[in-house]
């Protein structure tokens, strides 16, 4: 069981690091310096970035992809890790277009399309790999 949760959780975390990191790459120039450029720093921060991905990667596990692997079905983990994603995202694009001057709609809603992708795929890939590894 520990094995297994270990290689869910590993890829699931390299699922998401690079299917995000291709969309960070191409959208920060077209979407996110464009729209809210005068927020942004330089580069970013590693520490917040890291403890971000480490603690949303147990958030996917625990929603989508455990109980996904119960049931042996990696379409399920698809769907439970759109919605996580969806609502995460969404608390987040929404707060910031509540409050913040730049923030605008076309970012809100891309992102949390985003979101909801990002997380489905990767809960789904994890599903997927961890499955053939540790078949019930």
């Amino acid at each position: 069981m520990i094995a297994r949760t270990i290689t869910a959780y590993v890829v699931t975390g390299i699922a998401l690091a690079l299917i995000d990191s291709v969309w960070l790459m191409t959208m920060a120039p077209r979407l996110y310096q464009p729209e809210i450029g005068e927020m942004l720093i330089k580069g970013f921060r590693p520490g917040p970035a890291i403890a971000f991905y480490a603690l949303y990667i147990v958030g996917i596990l625990i929603f989508a992809v455990q109980p996904a692997l119960a049931g042996g079905k990696w379409p399920a983990a698809l769907l439970k890790g759109a919605l996580f994603g969806f609502f995460c995202y969404m608390t987040y694009d929404l707060t910031n277009f509540a409050t913040l001057k730049v923030w605008s709609l076309k970012v809100t809603i891309l992102d949390m399309i985003w979101g909801a992708t990002l997380t489905g795929l990767a809960a789904a890939l994890g599903t997927a790999v961890t499955a053939r590894f540790f078949p019930d």
